[in-house]
């Protein structure tokens, strides 16, 4: 008896547990805490390119929203202090461009530092810290 009940927990907790069982259906966003908050909004709107969400009138002194399309947004949230630290090989979130070389064009007009790479599939990677030092990855879909 004992082992039919452990064999009904085990199936339960594997439907309740199981990775395909949250029933997750896309990513919502991406919330970063920063130092600035304005400057980071500058970044985001002026640099990455993204379109400012309105933000209640209630938090608009401490966040920033901005949506990258198909649902997805980027949440800035006031008040970090604590500095970030980064690496090519660590933390960072990558975001798709149409076109890399017209990105890296733009960087460098912007003076914006970067490091450049082609990765073992063929496609190349553009690697940029924003102001607080978050890692941002853009690299081109394959066509």
């Amino acid at each position: 008896m004992r082992a039919v009940i452990f064999l009904a927990f085990l199936l339960w907790a594997g439907s309740v547990f199981g990775q395909d069982k949250l029933g997750i259906a896309g990513h919502n966003h991406l919330a970063l805490h920063v130092k600035d908050i304005q400057a980071s909004a500058r970044f985001y709107r002026d640099i990455i390119g993204l379109t400012p969400i309105s933000v209640p009138d209630d938090l608009k002194a401490i966040r920033a929203w901005f949506d990258i399309g198909n649902g997805q947004q980027v949440h800035l949230l006031a008040g970090r202090t604590e500095p970030i630290t980064h690496d090519r090989n660590g933390s960072h979130f990558a975001l798709f461009v149409d076109n890399i070389n017209q990105s890296e064009q733009f960087l460098k007009k912007s003076n914006i530092t970067y490091h450049k790479q082609v990765r073992f599939d063929g496609v190349t990677q553009i690697y940029f810290a924003d102001p607080d030092g978050y890692l941002l990855e853009l690299n081109e879909a394959k066509k």
